[in-house]
Formats: C-alpha cells, sequence, structure tokens
C-alpha cells in the first residue's frame, strides 16, 4: 500500500454519527491474481479535452530551427533518420504514461461500538466476497483461547468443477441453502473484465456479468456495465432468487431456467461457502455428490514480530496530528508493508524498500499477526470483530489492534450489489482499528472501477 495522495472532503457531523473522511489516493494493493504487466497504451488520435477527467498528455517539444532552416532548406545529415532523437522523445512519452496512475478511493470512518448510529456490523455484512483475512495484536505475544478457538471454527469452503449454472436456480437449491442460512457462491479462475462470471450473494440475488454474445443468447434482462466504455461489451443480470422461488410456475422462473438449461447452458467452476446454525457441514457435498466437489478449509498463518516499530495513534484524531499521533492513511500504508514482511528501518543500503514507519512511533515488543486465506462468509468476519472488541475487557498493553478484510478482485460486486470492475488492480478492501475505550476508525478502499464505498 504505497503513498496516499490528497485529500477530497471532511465531514463533521454530529457525535453519534461516524465522521467520513473520504481521500483520493495512490494506493496499490496486491490482488488475489496476479498478472503481466500492462502495455503502456497507444497515444489517443485526438487531443484530449481539458477537464477533471481529461488525461494530461504533452507531446515531445519539437526541435528548434535557426535562421535558414525552414521547411525547404537543406540541413546537414537531413537524409539520415535522428534515431537518438526520436528514441528519446517516445520513452519520456512512455515515462509520462506509465506515471498516470487511476484513481482509488480511500473512506475512513471514525465511531464508537456502542453508538446506535455505528454502521460497523452492516458494513462487515455486505461484504459478501472475502478472499483474506488478518488481524495485529501488538504487545501479544500468545493468542488467547477464546480467540484461538474463533479461528480454527472458520469453517469449510467447497470448489465445485463445472457446475451448470441452471443448478443454482433449482427449487431445492433455494429451499436447502439460500432460504436457511447465508449460502454465497463465486466463480473462479474468471477474470471480471474479459470473461462471464457469476455470484450468488446471501441475500439470494444472482449476479451475473456476461459479455455482449452470451447476454444477447440468454435474452435476460439486465443492463450495461458502467465500465464497458464507449462500445458496450459487458452486461449485468441481476436475478432475485426470493423473488423466484415464490412461483416456480410463473414466466419468468421457466424462462429463466429454459435459457440456462436449453437456449445458452453455461458451466463454471465455483467456489461455494455455507453456514446455518445446527446444520451439517456436510450437507453441501452430499447436495452436489453428482459434480467433482471438494473440500477445503482456510489457511492459517501466524507469526509473532518482535521489536517492531509501530506509529502511534490517538483515537480522536483520525486525520492525524504533527508531532502528536499518525492519522488513518498513514496507518494504512504501514500495515501494507508489515503485512508484505517489508523491513521498516530504511537503512542506506537497503535498495528493495525505502520506507520507514510514520512518525511518531514507538517500538512494541513483541506484536501478533494472524492471515486467514480462503473463501470467508461475512459472518465469520462480524464473529471475529466481536471477539476482538472484547479483548480489552481486561487490561492490556496495547492501545488497539487491527482487523483487515480484502476482497476477490473478480467478485462482481464490492460491497452490497455495487458492481467491482478490475482495471488494474481490482482491490476492494476495509480494515478496522479498534481502540481501547471501544472506539474505532474503520478504512474502506475501492480501484478505479468501483463507485465510492458505502
Amino acid at each position: 500500500m504505497e503513498g496516499m495522495a490528497r485529500k477530497v472532503a471532511l465531514k463533521t457531523q454530529d457525535p453519534q454519527v461516524p465522521i467520513i473522511l473520504i481521500l483520493r489516493s495512490e494506493l496499490s494493493v496486491s490482488s488475489t491474481r496476479q498478472r503481466a504487466p500492462e502495455q503502456a497504451p497507444k497515444k489517443p488520435s485526438h487531443t484530449p479535452k481539458k477537464g477533471a477527467g481529461a488525461s494530461k498528455m504533452r507531446s515531445p517539444p519539437a526541435p528548434r530551427m535557426t535562421a535558414g532552416q525552414g521547411p525547404g532548406a537543406r540541413r546537414e545529415g537531413a537524409g539520415r533518420p535522428s534515431w537518438g532523437r526520436a528514441c528519446v522523445g517516445e520513452s519520456m512519452a512512455t515515462l509520462r504514461r506509465l506515471r498516470e496512475v487511476p484513481r482509488h478511493l480511500l473512506v475512513c470512518e471514525k465511531s464508537n461500538f456502542g453508538h446506535d448510529k455505528s454502521r460497523h456490523r452492516h458494513l462487515v455484512e455486505t461484504h459478501y466476497h472475502n478472499y483474506r483475512v488478518s488481524f495485529l495484536i501488538p504487545e501479544c505475544g500468545i493468542l488467547s483461547k477464546e480467540l484461538k478457538n474463533l479461528v480454527m471454527e472458520t469453517g469449510p469452503y467447497y470448489f465445485v468443477k463445472n457446475l451448470p449454472l441452471h443448478e443454482l436456480i433449482t427449487h431445492e437449491f433455494i429451499n436447502t441453502f439460500v432460504k436457511k442460512g447465508s449460502c454465497c457462491a463465486l466463480t473462479y479462475n474468471t477474470n471480471i473484465d474479459e470473461d462471464n462470471t457469476a455470484a450468488l450473494l446471501p441475500n439470494g440475488k444472482l449476479i451475473l456479468s456476461l459479455d455482449k454474445d452470451t447476454y444477447e443468447e440468454t435474452g435476460l434482462q439486465g443492463h450495461p456495465s458502467r465500465y464497458s466504455g464507449r462500445k458496450i461489451m459487458k452486461f449485468i443480470v441481476s436475478i432475485d432468487l426470493m423473488d423466484l422461488s415464490c412461483n416456480l410456475d410463473s414466466k419468468k422462473y421457466k424462462r429463466i431456467s429454459w435459457s440456462f438449461k436449453e437456449k445458452k447452458p453455461l458451466k463454471f467452476d465455483f467456489l461455494l461457502a455455507w453456514h446455518h446454525t445446527g446444520a451439517e457441514e456436510s450437507t453441501m457435498m452430499s447436495y452436489f455428490s453428482s459434480y467433482r466437489i471438494q473440500e477445503h478449509q482456510p489457511k492459517i498463518a501466524v507469526s509473532t514480530m518482535t521489536d517492531l516499530q509501530c506509529p502511534v495513534l490517538q483515537s480522536s484524531e483520525l486525520g492525524g496530528k504533527p508531532e502528536v499521533a499518525c492519522g488513518a492513511r498513514e496507518l494504512l500504508d504501514w500495515l501494507g508493508a508489515v503485512f508484505s514482511d517489508v523491513e521498516l528501518n530504511n537503512e542506506p543500503n537497503n535498495f528493495i524498500s525505502t520506507y520507514c514507519c510514520p512518525q511518531p512511533s514507538t517500538v512494541v515488543a513483541k506484536a501478533y499477526l494472524c492471515t486467514i486465506t480462503g473463501f470467508i462468509l461475512p459472518e465469520k468476519i462480524c464473529l471475529l470483530l466481536e471477539q476482538l472488541c472484547r479483548y480489552f475487557d481486561e487490561p492490556k498493553l496495547a492501545p488497539w489492534v487491527t482487523l483487515s478484510v480484502q476482497g476477490f478482485a473478480d467478485s462482481p460486486v464490492s460491497w452490497r450489489e455495487k458492481e467491482h470492475g478490475f482495471r488494474k488492480g481490482g482491490e476492494h478492501l476495509y480494515n478496522f482499528v479498534i481502540f481501547n475505550n471501544q472506539d474505532y476508525w474503520l478504512q474502506m478502499a475501492v480501484g478505479a472501477n468501483d463507485d465510492c464505498p458505502p
């Protein structure tokens, strides 16, 4: 997570209402898939208009002409190409294009878990497709029994190979999984900006992101993707399974079922997760036994860091205060470095990273970092957040702890049903800073192809 750029707005509200800080940033976050570096875009044939959204591109300056060197004048070496000058001009233009970083957004809130208008639970519950969860506890060497049990009970998720899409709209599936508990599904190994993708949300909405040809072949009703560009090549289709299951004899259900079964059968590799209190975990395995299904447990990685340099934070100083406390955006930079195991000493002979801990800072003897990777339901994250809030029920040396959550880069949605795109990063993530007085900061970040977080 690299340097944040500039502050856009700061809204001060009633003490019971969270304070919103919106930052426009050059936020670089590691996504869930690796991509080859993009080639530099071709120079546009037209001159971009000036304005807030126009790219600032300038052609290399034309060479000066001295007296007697008009267009028709003969110059020494005029018949030979000036390769050196052309290469330099092209290199400079390429560097200018590479410096153009797409718009990213970071939204920060300050509130208290005890406030009636606190939005913490709602924002966790509506961020559906979670790939990685990490929490950092300063001044801690051993995890408590309650937290350790909660981490180990994150629950399984499932991988189903070549699952027909029509299996997710059957009456049996809706009654068994969608209407009971929380069920999530997401296509695996599909690129949101290139391929057809699908996602099932816990509220029963089936979201499809289809290319133009597939969309027209299905005959379903949808709307153009917001990030298709001038030539519309992607369409979004939303199907409410809860509403659909109310009347299985309706024309709408028959048309959708016919489309998925006969007109345009679609198959995907799916990740699925389901949570229902009291239900057997093997229910999904037995339901999809006729397909190639595998059960997976989340990967858990723990580490204890010694002599870790941490920024000094004050819950009341969301934007930071010089020589007193660091702000929210500085903390997010620092967390990215810690999660990536970056050295923070900024030694002169370190040519890999020049990043150092923001000031003011303090050194903690030990810090505990735990990372869970898999397909993680929002309900599990809510339980983890509640347990971290109770961490300060007894006096602790740590003034704060953090909980960070990253979403899948190729999920069709970020929060709620807001369309998500990839472009150059595909990031959508959030981070809680939980203070010992039950105040918290909430940081939400999205990339170029996303609306402002809720």
